[in-house]
């Protein structure tokens, strides 16, 4: 039989890949995989801090760590790392968490296209590449999952975030996409759609000066959930089989929103849109 059997679950004792590993999400992602018995390689463009998370690893659980540099926006950079991936770990690899993102806000017209390309080629491309790089691999063994983070921004469609949402709600539908076509071939997904998370996303981001420390408020301080239980709540969710893992209540309460009332949704986002602008000039 293979890894995911009637009997098994693909978070214990994975041989998982997690991009931006380094911090937030993926750091919490790459422990608690740990913690489950997983053996991780620790992606990240910061060699030093996909490193410390190995570290951190290794700390409680010998030789469960690994680290690797990668620009997941270079497919040829990640095709290497996927090469690599099962020697260094001395096992085939069975999970992909591609999370590994940036922040981007603004807006539409002041937003460089070289903005934009910064951003796809992270956000969207890192994804493709990982998946690129991988699915044919889990249906050559037989097994396999991957955990695909987007953003509820990519159902929610907030204004100033034109670049951020479009690569979102690319990563939603491929990953809804992806699961249809793999569900014959023993290959789960899920894709994970949070709203606020407590992150360095936003710190090393591109934004606007005058969201800048609103954002980095929002995140730190009024996050319905840690990094840590959004990875919990994932990995729990790709155990049972489930597709989506939206996992706060104003995320759950925007996608009821969206998929009941479409148009009314929009007309209220842009109605709200100047008195949150203006919310904003007071701060």
């Amino acid at each position: 039989m293979g890894l995911f059997s009637s009997k098994t679950q693909p978070s214990r004792r994975a041989y998982a890949v997690v991009t931006g590993a380094g911090s937030g999400i993926g750091r919490s992602f790459a422990l608690e995989l740990a913690q489950r018995g997983g053996t991780v390689l620790c992606v990240d463009l910061n060699l030093e801090s996909a490193e410390q998370t190995a570290a951190m690893i290794n700390a409680a659980r010998p030789d469960r760590g690994y680290a690797w540099q990668c620009d997941v926006g270079n497919a040829a950079q990640v095709q290497q790392m996927a090469e690599q991936a099962e020697q260094i770990m001395g096992h085939a690899v069975s999970l992909l968490i591609n999370n590994a993102g940036v922040g981007l806000g603004g807006k539409f017209e002041e937003v460089s296209l070289a903005d934009w390309q910064w951003c796809m080629q992270v956000n969207l491309w890192g994804v493709i590449h990982g998946c690129h790089a991988f699915v044919p691999k889990f249906k050559q063994q037989g097994f396999g999952a991957i955990i695909n983070v987007a953003s509820a921004a990519g159902f929610t469609a907030a204004p100033e975030m034109t670049a951020y949402n479009v690569t979102k709600s690319s990563v939603l539908a491929l990953s809804e996409t992806l699961s249809a076509e793999l569900r014959g071939s023993r290959i789960r997904v899920n894709v994970l759609c949070p709203t606020l998370v407590p992150t360095n996303i936003m710190k090393n981001g591109r934004l606007p000066s005058q969201y800048s420390g609103l954002a980095d408020d929002l995140l730190m301080n009024h996050a319905f959930v840690s990094s840590d239980q959004v990875a919990i709540k994932t990995l729990d969710h790709l155990d049972a089989g489930k597709l989506y893992t939206i996992p706060q209540p104003d995320a759950k309460l925007f996608w009821l929103m969206k998929r009941a009332a479409p148009s009314l949704y929009a007309k209220m986002l842009g109605i709200g849109y100047p008195l949150f602008n203006k919310f904003v000039k007071q701060k």
